[in-house]
């Protein structure tokens, strides 16, 4: 524990995409540090051989279409231990702060009167791509690049998802988080949108793990592929020209990239 002098606060931390060897120095020290470690499903196994043996370990999973800890319980527990004076890390997949609900902890420990550390991560939507070769931003072929989640928040009024329209037109290449749910209907509004069907695209499933697995495609194709390849969550859908690039990594079949994208 902490001193009692000692104001009480909370680190949240970025564990990155999955693969230890991607997590930054400082997270590795805020790990050693930590007597509490809250940990996200999504952090890789790895990541945890860096807490010490005498840390608390709770695990409050959070995982799109299948039970999860409440936020709330998070946020409560987070208060809870840092008033007890522990050293509490809230260990987060990718970036807290890149659909991790990073500000919405902030909020409720500043509320609280908890003092809060950010130590940022290396998210999915850049190094999953990069896995395979892809470069979300190509002055070649995408002027930039637009992370979007493929669901709302549960229960949030007015909130109908992305602007499907606008992205379309927008040339920009789209890393698309939790949308394997959504696949077939993020496809048919990209379409709808004016998107050619010969757009490429990508499937990256559990990025940068041992388990990852991929598939390059058409737009009109990504429903077909993600259900054909049983892609499952966690995954990132792309859209875009810069899934081109690509074709130049071996890691791919170059027939099947060929195909997709001539």
């Amino acid at each position: 524990m902490t001193p009692a002098s000692t104001p009480p606060r909370v680190t949240l931390v970025g564990a990155g995409p999955g693969d230890p060897e991607l997590l930054t120095i400082k997270a590795v020290k805020a790990i050693r540090r930590a007597t509490v470690l809250l940990v996200d499903d999504l952090v890789g196994d790895g990541v945890l051989r860096y807490a010490r043996a005498s840390t608390r370990i709770v695990h409050v999973g959070k995982r799109g279409g299948c039970a999860s800890t409440p936020q709330a319980f998070i946020h409560k527990l987070m208060v809870a231990e840092a008033r007890r004076g522990e050293r509490v890390v809230r260990l987060k997949g990718g970036d807290p702060f890149v659909f991790g609900r990073g500000g919405e902890e902030c909020d409720a420990l500043r509320t609280a009167g908890i003092e809060v550390d950010i130590v940022s991560g290396l998210t999915a939507g850049i190094a999953g791509p990069a896995a395979i070769g892809i470069p979300v931003t190509d002055r070649r072929h995408a002027p930039g690049v637009a992370f979007v989640t493929g669901h709302t928040q549960d229960g949030a009024a007015g909130k109908s998802g992305p602007d499907w329209h606008a992205l379309a037109r927008s040339g920009l290449t789209l890393v698309i988080y939790m949308g394997v749910a959504r696949c077939q209907d993020i496809q048919a509004s990209l379409l709808q949108a004016g998107m050619h069907a010969d757009t490429p695209a990508a499937i990256i499933s559990q990025a940068c793990t041992p388990r990852q697995r991929q598939a390059v495609c058409r737009l009109a194709d990504m429903a077909d592929t993600l259900q054909r390849n049983g892609l499952s969550s966690p995954a990132l859908l792309l859209v875009g020209e810069a899934v081109r690039v690509a074709s130049k990594l071996p890691v791919l079949d170059a027939r099947l990239l060929r195909a997709a994208v001539a």
